[in-house]
């Protein structure tokens, strides 16, 4: 006769190699404050609905309480032969109050039960990572406010393009930021229903309540189908999706920090702290903490692809396939976290080189295009404008100057409209200065992106502590 929680149809135990194989509790585990909360729950609701008696419901809440404790002090010993954390806790909780214990899975499986526990879990790690995320945007915030007279090239093709302010590069970032955590809080919107009492997959023959199951543990609803409830991943698949965006971004980030802080750009440098050396070249100061989180990017979109692959076949309801769902989640939370943590870290620690980004500015033809919109401004159509702009770039070329130098003897011999003025024109400042276009690189637009950016931190503060007062204490 097998020893399972589950073997009375069995005749004989599992292989050992085959328990070792479909166990997951050496990756579950993490959910124990999960699992406990949502059978306290239903341990109550069975008792509400006269399901248990009081007393066993008693008995079965002060049990989880002392195995919750017994957890996180470190004195609970997993068993891979109890395959999971939901059967590693029944089992010990029968153990030490005896029948009352077997009576906690009355009208509920495991099916619905890992639902609900990764449905909670999810639900709060959503909120670190938009916590991490709304830190991660303050600290772009930061560095534009204190550098928001620095000019930079601004690059199209990794060729310079326009000049622009460095504060308003960082605030692209931040935009990005904010489009992410809006995203994680959609995912969070579909982590907010509850599975349980889907049973297995029909429901179950008992009175249940699920309502009161879902006011205990804060669910704003319920899933309606319970075939759904039992085999939606979609959440997950979510979670991945708007994990893998973010990571993007913070790849892209993460090349354009290993490029400036190159010899070859030397725009800024990194802080000791988030830079490591060679064990053979002693001068070399290696930006690790971008390339990492550029190179575990792929690793976070091959989860999603996991998960999408995993899904894509399978019929209702449940399926073991599904316990594939987790290790690539929580690899993607912990990735994500300390990927948004760091990057914090290293932003703010950064030094701007604004010499050396404004020299680069003053050394290029980035400002070709203000010399067309002068001519515009003149009264000569653009594409004519653009035309003497190109012929006058091709001169400087040859002759090894640049736009600045041309005398305005040199101008006039290009177009007749070209006057005086036009030497301030072309300066850097005044290129940034009239951008001032909605969402431009100007001054002005800066000052306002970086004030429309504190009205949008205040309103995620809200929201995440809308969704903090929603976190389970047992």
């Amino acid at each position: 006769m097998s020893e399972q929680l589950w073997g009375g149809r069995f005749a004989k135990s599992t292989d050992q190699m085959i328990n070792e194989f479909q166990a997951s509790i050496h990756f579950d585990k993490r959910m124990y404050h999960e699992d406990i909360a949502g059978s306290i729950a239903h341990a109550r609701m069975l008792a509400k609905c006269g399901i248990i008696s009081k007393s066993d419901c008693t008995a079965i809440t002060d049990g989880l309480k002392a195995i919750l404790v017994k957890i996180e002090q470190g004195n609970f010993d997993f068993s891979v032969d109890l395959e999971d954390i939901h059967m590693n806790i029944e089992k010990r909780l029968t153990d030490a109050i005896g029948e009352a214990g077997g009576r906690l899975h009355t009208a509920r499986s495991r099916n619905d039960q890992v639902a609900l526990d990764t449905h909670m879990y999810l639900r709060r790690e959503i909120l670190e990572v938009q916590r991490l995320i709304l830190d991660l945007q303050k600290a772009f915030a930061e560095v534009a406010q204190k550098n928001n007279d620095v000019i930079m090239p601004g690059y199209t093709h990794l060729q310079r393009a326009q000049p622009i302010l460095f504060a308003h590069h960082m605030l692209a970032y931040c935009a990005m930021l904010v489009r992410d955590f809006s995203r994680f809080k959609g995912a969070y919107e579909r982590c907010d229903i509850m599975p349980l009492g889907a049973g297995a997959l029909a429901g179950t023959t008992f009175p249940i309540d699920r309502q009161y199951v879902a006011e205990q543990l804060n669910f704003s609803a319920i899933y309606s189908n319970s075939l759904d409830a039992v085999s939606d991943r979609d959440y997950i698949m979510e979670f991945l999706s708007a994990a893998s965006i973010l990571m993007v971004h913070l790849s892209r980030i993460s090349e354009e920090i290993i490029l400036w802080c190159s010899r070859e750009f030397s725009f800024i440098e990194l802080d000791d702290a988030h830079c490591t050396g060679s064990s053979m070249m002693p001068q070399k100061k290696n930006p690790d903490v971008s390339e990492l989180v550029r190179g575990k990017t792929g690793r976070t979109i091959g989860h999603l692809m996991a998960m999408l692959t995993i899904v894509k076949g399978l019929p209702l309801a449940y399926n073991k396939d599904l316990q594939e769902d987790k290790e690539g989640l929580f690899d993607t939370i912990d990735t994500v976290k300390f990927s948004l943590a760091v990057y914090a870290q290293l932003i703010r620690g950064m030094k701007i080189k604004k010499d050396i980004m404004l020299k680069a500015v003053r050394e290029d033809f980035s400002n070709a295009t203000d010399l067309a919109d002068y001519l515009v401004k003149k009264g000569l159509p653009f594409r004519q404008a653009h035309a003497v702009s190109g012929r006058a770039v091709h001169y400087c070329i040859e002759q090894h100057k640049w736009l600045e130098d041309l005398s305005m003897e040199e101008y006039k011999k290009l177009s007749g409209l070209f006057e005086a003025d036009i030497y301030d024109a072309i300066k850097p400042e005044t290129c940034v200065k009239n951008r001032n276009s909605y969402g431009g690189t100007s001054y002005e637009q800066v000052k306002m992106q970086i004030l429309a950016a504190k009205n949008i931190f205040a309103n995620e503060k809200k929201q995440l502590e809308l969704y903090e007062s929603k976190q389970i204490k047992i």
